[in-house]
């Protein structure tokens, strides 16, 4: 497609789903979750049309050497394609915040305010190889009343389209408005442009993936954009740790899945227990296979031959992979700076018996998710019990942490009078 073919293919998305989010706005909660239930039947129905397409994509990855983490997010399943139809029927399952009164008073003049929670309207979605996102995205959108334009990444091109079909055909039969979800169905890096500059039809862009995908997205969107860049997360080892448990947490947080935004990416290790837990994390690290990148007080209590030297770039870098930088630091204060110099306000975790050193690190860390004996892990929608998240956001402003209904929300001023003017 030339660029223009490109151009008008998105803003006619633009404009079909702005007209779909004025019919969204109109269905009950009971309507809306009748046709949840039936996207998730039509994924689970088509499950076999949905493997062949990921089996292409799969296909396409290997002949173009991605590496094994990036192929495990793209990676389907009989299990995963379950996941993914569970995760709907707990969303159709959680309350409905859309339509709530978050406030209601009167003025002395007898106006009569409520401040009430409503859809935003439309909101673009990029993202770039992990296919359960079309789903995860399109049906926590849905149900607050939002359209959404899925723009997923030429990896996952076959999955994201039959994933697609099958939530767009399923609900259609039960009610779902035409348009209410549309997957961009070109890779070519023009239709981001193009999705970024349509402020006219889109209120919201959430991209999700690598830096460089949320950094152009941030420098054309003319909406708002809620992002997080990186995923640099930490585990910190206190003096009054139990060190069995600080073992577990770092392996789990490093190794249960590190190919996603909420893997350990450091250790930081306080000085005081430092002889008795490096080797003994070193150890359990090696036999999962981790590659550690470590400090000089690190590796000279490891042994240098067991650890790699990091660099200064290693405590900025999210590796997504079985590498994990690990740092000596004096005390607790110097664990706080070290995180809130490198980290990226994403999830940080703390590992103590001490409740005051808990308390602090907990206050102090400036990061969306702070933990406090628990792996980095945690930090998600599903297991917050939103259901399925649209993504982990560390901005500050209207949404921070796992995204789930609640924050796709806003809110509009309903004001009533009996006649009333202002002299």
């Amino acid at each position: 497609m030339t660029p223009d073919d490109i151009g008008r293919e998105v803003r006619l998305m633009g404009e079909q789903a702005r007209a779909a989010s004025h019919a969204l706005t109109k269905l009950s909660t009971a309507e809306k979750n009748t046709i949840l239930l039936a996207m998730a039947d039509a994924l689970v129905a088509r499950e076999p049309e949905i493997l062949a397409a990921n089996a292409l994509d799969l296909a396409a990855a290997d002949e173009a050497g991605l590496s094994t983490a990036m192929q495990d997010r793209l990676r389907l399943d009989s299990a995963r394609i379950a996941a993914m139809a569970t995760g709907i029927r707990e969303v159709a399952a959680l309350h409905d915040p859309t339509g709530e009164i978050l406030r209601e008073w009167t003025r002395p003049n007898g106006l009569r305010l409520q401040k009430k929670r409503t859809p935003i309207g439309v909101i673009g979605i990029i993202f770039e190889s992990r296919p359960n996102v079309t789903a995860d995205a399109a049906v926590l959108c849905f149900k607050t009343g939002n359209a959404t334009i899925l723009r997923g990444g030429k990896e996952a091109i076959h999955s994201n389209r039959a994933i697609a079909a099958a939530l767009q055909e399923g609900g259609a039969p039960a009610g779902l408005p035409d348009h209410s979800i549309q997957l961009i169905p070109f890779t070519d890096r023009e239709s981001v442009r193009h999705l970024c500059e349509m402020n006219q039809w889109l209120d919201l862009i959430i991209p999700r993936g690598g830096a460089s995908l949320i950094e152009a997205v941030v420098s054309m969107a003319r909406m708002p954009v809620i992002k997080h860049y990186d995923g640099i997360c930490h585990v910190y080892v206190d003096q009054d740790a139990d060190l069995d448990m600080a073992e577990a947490i770092t392996i789990n947080s490093k190794t249960q899945k590190p190919s996603v935004c909420n893997a350990a990416e450091t250790l930081l290790v306080h000085r005081d227990i430092a002889a008795t837990f490096v080797p003994q994390i070193v150890a359990a690290l090696a036999a999962k296979g981790v590659e550690v990148r470590g400090d000089e007080a690190f590796r000279a209590i490891a042994g240098e031959a067991a650890v790699v030297p990091a660099t200064e770039a290693d405590w900025t870098t999210e590796y997504l992979d079985y590498i994990l930088s690990a740092k000596v630091v004096d005390d607790l204060d110097a664990a706080i700076a070290h995180i809130n110099r490198y980290g990226s306000h994403h999830t940080d975790s703390i590992v103590t018996r001490d409740e005051a050193a808990a308390a602090k690190f907990q206050l102090e860390v400036d990061s969306a998710c702070v933990f406090w004996n628990c792996s980095t892990r945690f930090a998600d929608g599903g297991e917050f019990g939103f259901g399925a998240e649209i993504g982990i956001s560390t901005d500050k402003l209207h949404a921070r942490g796992p995204m789930a209904l609640e924050e796709l929300c806003s809110y509009k001023y309903l004001v009533s009078g009996d006649g009333q003017v202002k002299g």
